[in-house]
């Protein structure tokens, strides 16, 4: 069974950084697609940042291009999320994701992320 554990999230001030954490078990990250997406209070889930198994290229969300960071460490199966120069329209619970079927994903529980003014 594929299992998603978030971490790493908090309140920070505008223009501070976080580094969020996706532990995965029952399936192993670097064979699988990552993403992290977010939901803020009143919207959709977006899209944030996915890298990809094979050469691990690396996709972002143009709101956070060049601000947020991807990356995963295999030996710890586990997939970060740096986000640094963070604004208060950043504020969102964070889901990491992997794909079960073609249409689906696995999802973890989430962490919250408060961005202050």
């Amino acid at each position: 069974q594929v299992q998603l554990v978030e971490s790493g999230g908090g309140l920070v001030q505008a223009g501070g950084s976080l580094r969020l954490s996706c532990a995965a078990s029952g399936r192993t990250v670097s064979n699988y697609a990552m993403s992290w997406f977010r939901q803020a209070p009143g919207k959709e889930r977006e899209f944030v940042a996915r890298i990809n198994s094979s050469g691990g290229s690396t996709y972002y969300a143009d709101s956070v291009k060049g601000r947020f960071t991807i990356s995963r460490d295999n030996a710890k199966n586990t997939v970060y999320l740096q986000m640094n120069s963070l604004k208060p329209e950043d504020t969102a619970v964070y889901y990491c994701a992997s794909p079960r079927t073609a249409s689906s994903h696995y999802w973890g529980q989430g962490t919250q992320v408060t961005v202050s003014s």
